[in-house]
């Protein structure tokens, strides 16, 4: 069975809009200009090289055993699909990729659509895929008791705090009186909010209220107004 972790996204979200701060950071015409120039050039380079380009190294990516039930992928894509990374200090964009929840691996393709590999996480620094901002982290560096896994995860808000989501997933076997041994996948998420430098796991509306215990009054008050309840969070952030 799937391990589910409760967590309300709308609470997040009343959570966000009490604590963001509003700011705004102008930038002069001349300096996006060459911003975009700059862009525009390693574009271009990057699709002259075509099947050459430094993104495509690593290890080959194999897929999984077809009779293993259910997918080891983000939201259960298991196509290539188009996204972006930031890899080794340059930004590739419109790469076909997949995101293995299993392995924690970003597999891409070729654009002859031959051969596949599995990113370097050393070098991606972050990567964009379905609507989704993943960021690479470093557990070792957060000095975190809570956050102890090196990984990519969801920025799902980056502010005055911040939001992160982590999911997995997990082969699982079991036997079966008809077919002998079936194996499957089963997922997990678990989510953190950074506030002050400091990282907290939350996995119930009452570890919420407590790291925003300031909040504390105004949250209550809104969840109670909309009548608010926690749930299983939807399967298409797995």
């Amino acid at each position: 069975m799937n391990k589910h972790i409760f967590l309300f996204p709308t609470v997040l979200f009343i959570c966000v809009l009490i604590c963001r701060t509003s700011f705004a950071q102008s930038a002069t015409a001349d300096s996006t200009s060459r911003q975009s120039a700059l862009n525009n050039a390693i574009n271009l380079y990057n699709t002259a090289l075509g099947n050459q380009a430094p993104i495509f190294t690593g290890e080959e990516y194999n897929f999984y055993d077809p009779h293993i039930k259910g997918t080891a992928y983000f939201q259960d894509i298991n196509g290539f699909t188009d996204g972006a990374v930031f890899y080794d200090g340059t930004l590739y964009k419109h790469i076909l990729m997949m995101y293995d929840l299993n392995t924690d691996q970003v597999a891409v393709v070729l654009p002859n659509h031959i051969s596949r590999f599995s990113l370097i996480k050393e070098r991606v620094k972050s990567f964009d895929f379905l609507n989704n901002h993943f960021i690479n982290i470093n557990a070792d560096s957060l000095h975190s008791n809570v956050i102890t896994k090196s990984g990519y995860y969801n920025q799902l808000y980056n502010g005055k705090i911040e939001i992160l989501g982590r999911y997995s997933k997990n082969i699982q076997t079991t036997t079966s009186s008809l077919n002998g041994l079936e194996s499957y996948f089963t997922a997990s998420n678990d989510y953190y909010l950074k506030r002050n430098g400091i990282y907290h796991k939350i996995g119930s509306q009452g570890s919420l209220l407590d790291v925003l215990k300031d909040k504390k009054k105004e949250l209550k008050q809104a969840i109670k107004a909309d009548k608010l309840r926690y749930r299983t969070i939807p399967k298409r952030l797995w």
